[in-house]
């Protein structure tokens, strides 16, 4: 019977990773999509391990559904909300279903080699704090980020002290300072080539990491 049952869970969950596949191309709300096909694919096989039963495993999966779906609806909504009120066109938000990444570029962020916010850029701020305040069931991580140029030593301090910079922010715009982890990762992460001023530019950054908190 149990072997029965994880061949039936095994079944269940190929097919609910190829229409999850399917649904997310094609879905205006792709990431309430793909979470319900995660949570799908999660609580299938939490039943196929963890129970005996084909029933077991039609639980798993259907409660799995329903957790992923609802944390891909909440990023959603969040994702919209934030882009409806920032105004720099210079900073993105990237949803990856299960996490927001809101990245905002040195260049309209902080004056070079400088750790202080500019002041024509903390509207912007101020709007993702209270974006954070009305979506308050979530966590976030404020990561600061550099080019290699210089040493690491003097990059890893920059970006972390940049980090701290933002968190303070958040935090004056009443985000719990218990919601929030703020570090500095140096010239460790670029996500453009460090050989020109272009691949540079980007890799100077402080990235927000929005998460649902479980």
């Amino acid at each position: 019977m149990k072997n029965q049952g994880r061949a039936i869970g095994l079944t269940i969950l190929s097919a609910f990773l190829l229409s999850a596949c399917d649904d997310i191309a094609n879905s205006p709300q792709k990431n309430t999509v793909q979470g319900a096909g995660i949570g799908a694919a999660t609580g299938a096989l939490a039943g196929l391990i963890l129970g005996d039963s084909k029933k077991d495993v039609v639980i798993g999966t259907i409660a799995g559904t329903a957790i992923g779906g609802v944390v891909g609806n909440r990023l959603d909504k969040q994702e919209q909300a934030l882009r409806d009120s920032l105004s720099s066109k210079d900073t993105t938000i990237r949803n990856t279903g299960s996490e927001l990444v809101v990245t905002l570029p040195e260049g309209i962020t902080f004056d070079t080699d400088s750790t202080y916010v500019r002041n024509d850029f903390r509207p912007e701020i101020y709007k993702i704090a209270n974006n954070l305040r009305e979506y308050s069931d979530t966590t976030v991580d404020v990561i600061g980020h550099t080019d290699s140029s210089g040493s690491e030593e003097y990059n890893q301090a920059l970006s972390a002290d940049r980090a701290y910079s933002v968190t303070d922010i958040l935090t004056d715009q009443g985000v719990s300072d218990s919601r929030i982890v703020s570090y500095g990762r140096g010239e460790t992460t670029p996500i453009a080539s460090n050989d020109d001023e272009f691949g540079k530019s980007k890799n100077r950054r402080v990235e927000i990491i929005i998460r649902p908190a479980a």
